[in-house]
């Protein structure tokens, strides 16, 4: 990427990258400027810091994931609506385990990461709107949806599932077990 080209977005495109291919551990601002093919000063144009790079790379990754799983429930409802949530998920994380690693634990700490966070929160309210479920009923299903698909997902990702049961399997199980926990409307 020549650097008249380079730009906030490019720079946050360019660290997915880093991240892709030899995962976030790695990820640093000489990493993102060597890809780039600038001094790295040259970066603090567009980004103040590392600290900055990665909250940017948290919205980012929320922002494709509220998008894959939007698309994923568009025009379904109920437990159809909650399997492919999941699912797509799963999806998501299984072509970005390191990007998915990037997304923060918690959206407080900065206003744009809050609104990213609130936008993929109203996905998991609109998909268990189906099932009549307010307040702390609600709060309640989301942590449980969340702590499946992100325990999973995450230990899969890690290569934590060594017996030989396949995880397609495993997995819709959970869903199945989610979905039968829910209410009938």
């Amino acid at each position: 990427m020549a650097r008249a080209r380079l730009s906030t977005a490019g720079v946050v495109e360019l660290a997915l990258a880093v991240i892709d291919e030899q995962g976030l551990e790695q990820l640093t601002l000489a990493a993102v400027a060597a890809r780039a093919e600038v001094a790295t000063p040259s970066l603090y144009k567009h980004v103040a810091s590392l600290a900055q790079l990665r909250s940017l790379i948290g919205v980012r990754v929320m922002e494709d994931m509220t998008e894959q799983l939007t698309l994923a429930v568009v025009g379904r409802s109920g437990d159809d609506a909650v399997a492919s949530l999941m699912r797509a998920g799963r999806a998501y994380v299984v072509r970005h385990p390191a990007r998915y690693a990037a997304m923060p634990a918690d959206a407080l700490h900065d206003p744009a990461t809050q609104a990213a966070g609130n936008r993929l929160l109203q996905v998991f309210l609109r998909v268990l709107h189906a099932y009549h479920l307010e307040g702390s009923a609600a709060i309640h299903a989301i942590r449980c949806l969340r702590a499946i698909m992100h325990g999973f997902t995450s230990l899969e990702a890690a290569g934590g599932f060594g017996l030989p049961e396949g995880l397609d399997d495993t997995y819709e199980q959970l869903i199945q077990m989610f979905v039968a926990s829910l209410p009938r409307p």
